[in-house]
């Protein structure tokens, strides 16, 4: 496995992202990093990023896990062909996948505390 590499988009890997686009995502991400790990904005970017990067079929031995996830990132989003607008359009569909859901600020709804 390589250290850099994880099995899904990171919380670490957001702020590298900040310049590989114009303002509008620049803005994006500012805000996103803004958060704490756990919020329903950083989860829909994740959600996005995994979905951009397809992060579901990295193999731990192809040369994208060998580049790591911010490199891979960064590779994905600056080569991207898709607007920053569909790109932020994208970012908000998965925020209302993720308030479907009912996850968000690290809690799930209905789930029990132990």
């Amino acid at each position: 496995m390589y250290p850099e590499s994880e099995i899904l988009f990171p919380y670490r890997a957001i702020a590298p992202l900040r310049h590989e686009r114009g303002p509008a995502w620049q803005q994006l991400v500012t805000q996103v990093a803004r958060r704490q790990d756990g919020d329903e904005e950083i989860l829909a970017f994740s959600l996005m990023m995994i979905r951009l990067c397809d992060c579901l079929n990295c193999d731990q031995s192809s040369y994208k896990a060998s580049l790591g996830c911010v490199a891979c990132a960064r590779r994905t989003v600056a080569s991207e062909r898709y607007s920053d607008e569909l790109l932020l359009e994208y970012f908000h569909q998965a925020r209302e996948e993720i308030r479907r859901m009912g996850v968000g600020r690290g809690v799930l709804v209905g789930a029990s505390s132990h």
